[in-house]
């Protein structure tokens, strides 16, 4: 069913291959601990995790799918009296111009990578933000941290970071946001 987020309703969107390497548990973990600690915000923030189907033993990725699934359902059913998810997860594969909307409509990108080279995702998010609007809350073990120093930069395996992390992100000044991204967009 297309869930439809009221205009005022804070995003967050995170977009990925469905590989443990991303961080994707840890991610959704600090959304949970993020609304527990700022109950708040419960019904107000949605997180929307696009996860392509990946390659890879099929057994793996089929079980790492399964408990990725059966998370977001945890949370969500713990959150049931919100007016909204609290996640939405798509398996699924997006075309760009797709995933370029979400970036464009979310509040916060999270890229929680446990190990990464580069990160283009980090890099399409700052690219996709011409209205110099959004947080990008960033993975200190991925490539694009040591370039991208304004991103809010996180442990992903310190879940109360993480969470901190996204209520800062929720919270900053359109002035900061603005800052932010410009120097990274440079």
């Amino acid at each position: 069913a297309r869930h439809r987020l009221p205009p005022d309703h804070a995003i967050g969107v995170g977009v990925d291959r469905l590989d443990y390497t991303k961080g994707i548990e840890e991610r959704l973990r600090a959304v949970e601990r993020f609304l527990e600690m700022r109950p708040e915000w419960v019904g107000r923030f949605t997180f929307i995790q696009i996860a392509a189907p990946t390659r890879g033993s099929i057994g793996q990725y089929q079980e790492y799918q399964t408990r990725v699934r059966a998370m977001a359902a945890r949370i969500n059913s713990r959150f049931a009296g919100a007016a909204h998810p609290p996640v939405v997860l798509k398996v699924e594969h997006h075309e760009p111009q797709a995933v370029y909307e979400y970036f464009r409509a979310a509040e916060l990108c999270f890229v929680s990578s446990l190990h990464d080279g580069m990160n283009l995702v980090a890099k399409e998010f700052v690219s996709s933000r011409d209205d110099e609007r959004g947080v990008l809350v960033l993975s200190q073990f991925t490539g694009a941290a040591r370039e991208l120093r304004e991103a809010i930069i996180v442990n992903p395996y310190d879940t109360d970071q993480c969470a901190t992390a996204l209520h800062l992100a929720l919270t900053m000044p359109a002035g900061e946001q603005r800052a932010r991204i410009r120097l990274m967009r440079g």
